[in-house]
């Protein structure tokens, strides 16, 4: 490979990759934040409530 090649993949590759990590990382925080969610409202139910069924 040229050297221009590989210094353009240097400068390239980060400037791609850094939004993709970047909403990944937001869509990890909205399903944890939406797991904590339903973790916290099934243990807001009464447990009679979970029994019945």
């Amino acid at each position: 490979m040229e050297w221009e090649f590989v210094i353009a993949l240097v400068v390239m590759i980060p400037l791609i990759l850094l939004p993709v990590a970047f909403v990944w990382y937001l869509n990890l925080g909205g399903i944890l934040a939406a797991v904590r969610r339903a973790r916290a409202a099934a243990k807001a139910r009464p447990a009679a409530e979970t029994k019945a069924a």
